[in-house]
């Protein structure tokens, strides 16, 4: 072979590797990244564009309105001189000074402002008392105080005697052990037992019982009604209670429509499509005005207490289909494996079948407590007044007359931060109960 046959033949071969060069500008950085995410294709592109137009105008509106907001003033009239001698009257402005004033009231309502206290240390036992059953990191000994931060709940925000909410915990503790007996017998016997044997005690003995101690040892704060609840305070108190008694209530009810036993069955099935085939707004009126009715001559029932038994019962027929759809997901095989270890009914759904069916229902469940939560504006149809009636008390004085976008605002930032809590631990808990079972 020649010389220029070997010259030809090694000149496909490199003696030195080639520097390491930049990636192309579109395959790194921001280019990159609004190259795959905003615009991929051209359709993307045009959708992009749009919506970059469509923010641009909201807030060149909206953003003008937020950013001249005026906190110091006592009254709209004193509002608009203030923009008129600062902006010029054809700026756009808001009143945010109608929150700095009314703040207290669109929070607490007509509460005693000696007591604000009662109700932000209430605030603070429910998320302590929440922390154990929400979180497993927590020690289980705190337990306790979770069963009973309920009634120190309570007394904090309706006062009187001390007595009545600890007579009242000691009917649950009846009724526990009231259970704990009759279990050798029978377990649906123990069932019934523990559930009417408190409530006679509730009905019957309690009241005289909290009278004698009342009277022989006199312990307790200053009363308030519940007509002196009202805005934040009082959506918390009934979505609160809503959510804590129907999440049970709800569950059994899922095991009665999913039982073999027909009256049982019958029962489950009627209750959950009588309650949710009327509206809200309906039951809540029935709350308020016919419910009296079937009550003994004479009794007064408070009508928050009304309310929140009848957004239970609402709410729990909503979770009993929830949790309904969990049991349904949940393998047949699982079924077969607590037969085949010989577990009986009540042990298989407590150990197997309804942690995996509860794991599966949770985006459910809190879909359903957040629409329950924000439902809770319906009470002000009924005379309650929640955040959104207490806007038309505000409006109705001479100073704030005229003013509603700022009041809504407020009031959905607040629903807003609650809603949005209650979404991200949703989150929390599916990415943790995933982590587990890998």
């Amino acid at each position: 072979m020649s010389d220029t046959d070997a010259h030809v033949t090694n000149a496909y071969f490199r003696e030195t590797m080639i520097a390491q060069q930049p990636p192309p500008a579109t395959e790194t950085g921001a280019i990159k990244w609004l190259r795959e995410n905003l615009f991929p294709t051209w359709l993307n592109a045009i959708g992009t564009v749009v919506s970059l137009y469509v923010i641009y105008f909201i807030l060149s509106h909206v953003a003008p309105w937020f950013l001249n907001g005026i906190w110091n003033a006592s009254s709209l009239s004193e509002c608009r001189e203030i923009r008129d001698a600062t902006l010029g009257p054809d700026a756009s402005a808001a009143c945010f000074a109608v929150i700095s004033d009314r703040w207290q009231q669109l929070l607490f309502g007509f509460y005693p402002s000696e007591a604000y206290w009662r109700p932000v240390v209430a605030l603070v036992i429910l998320l302590a008392g929440l922390a154990p059953v929400l979180f497993g990191s927590i020690p289980r000994r705190f337990m306790a105080f979770s069963l009973a931060s309920p009634f120190i709940i309570f007394f904090l925000l309706w006062g009187g005697s001390i007595w009545l909410p600890i007579m009242t915990a000691v009917g649950f503790v009846i009724g526990f052990y009231v259970a704990r007996a009759l279990a050798s017998v029978n377990q649906i016997v123990a069932v019934l037992g523990a559930i009417i044997v408190p409530i006679l005690y509730w009905f019957v003995v309690m009241m005289p019982l909290v009278n004698i101690l009342q009277g022989i040892l006199p312990i307790g704060i200053m009363a308030i009604e519940s007509k002196q609840f009202g805005g934040f305070m009082l959506s918390i108190v009934i979505g609160v209670a809503a959510i804590v008694l129907s999440l049970p209530l709800g569950i059994i009810l899922a095991l009665g429509r999913a039982s073999d036993l027909f009256i049982v069955n019958k029962l489950s099935v009627g209750f959950i499509e009588v309650i949710r085939g009327v509206p809200l707004i309906v039951w809540l009126f029935t709350a308020s005005l016919l419910l009296n009715y079937f009550l003994p001559p004479g009794t007064t029932f408070d009508l928050t207490l009304r309310v929140i038994i009848m957004v239970t019962l609402f709410s729990a027929a909503y979770i009993a289909e929830v949790v309904r759809g969990g049991l349904a997901a949940v393998p047949k095989g699982q079924y077969e494996g607590a037969d085949s270890l010989g577990l009986d009914y009540w042990q298989s759904m407590r150990l197997i079948v309804l942690p995996q069916a509860l794991k599966i229902s949770i985006p459910g469940i809190v879909n359903t407590f957040i629409g329950l939560f924000k439902d809770t504006t319906l009470v002000v149809f009924i005379g309650l007044l929640d955040p959104l009636g207490l806007t038309n008390s505000i409006r109705a004085s001479t100073d704030w007359n005229g003013i509603y976008w700022e009041l809504y605002v407020f009031i959905g930032l607040l629903f807003f931060v609650a809603c949005y809590a209650m979404g991200r631990y949703s989150m929390y808990l599916e990415r943790k109960l995933q982590r587990e079972n890998r």
